[in-house]
């Protein structure tokens, strides 16, 4: 089923997420339904504050970009209660964009390497360091978990050259290809 996307704004994506057990309810369902509505909005990535749930479940598949990137073919995972547990000081800048802010897409500064602490669908540990694009899909979509979107990491200056359409988006003033869940006021 394909679920709303919830646009900058909305109060869920500004919370910090929480972890969740094996026995959440129709947790597969609820994880295919994110795959579902990543695909059909075109994107690699989604975090489950996205949808409107304050939960620490993140869905990446990034076999679309196989055919330029044979090392992501069938690349299709479920990070559950991720954590971000160490960064590498090199940075590098890239820019970026996310199904919650349409239509925005700026560079970012982040660590090129993380080791990330996670479960698998099957809530089975995970303990790892991840670099390169990866690595960056990661930290974006796991700050969806802490209450962060990619604008929070803008330069006060390119924050504020972005103000308008910051602004635009949280009035529900956008149009996507995607369906979307805008800030009622």
């Amino acid at each position: 089923m394909i679920l709303p996307i919830y646009l900058y704004g909305q109060p869920v994506l500004k919370k910090v997420a929480e972890d969740i057990t094996p026995e959440y309810p129709e947790l597969n369902t609820l994880v295919e339904n994110m795959f579902e509505t990543m695909h059909q909005a075109e994107g690699i990535g989604l975090a489950a504050p996205q949808i409107g749930l304050a939960i620490r479940l993140v869905v990446i598949d990034l076999d679309v970009l196989s055919e330029d990137f044979p090392e992501f073919k069938d690349f299709r995972r479920v990070y559950i209660n991720a954590h971000i547990v160490e960064t590498s000081e090199e940075k590098e800048a890239m820019e970026e964009g996310c199904l919650s802010l349409p239509g925005i897409h700026e560079k970012v500064t982040r660590p090129s390497r993380i080791r990330v602490q996670y479960l698998d669908e099957n809530f089975v540990e995970h303990d790892e360091w991840v670099e390169g694009y990866l690595a960056r899909v990661m930290q974006h979509e796991f700050d969806h978990l802490e209450g962060k979107v990619f604008s929070d990491r803008l330069s006060p200056l390119r924050r504020q050259m972005n103000k308008t359409r910051l602004s635009n988006l949280a009035k529900g003033n956008v149009q996507c290809t995607y369906k979307v869940k805008r800030v009622l006021r």
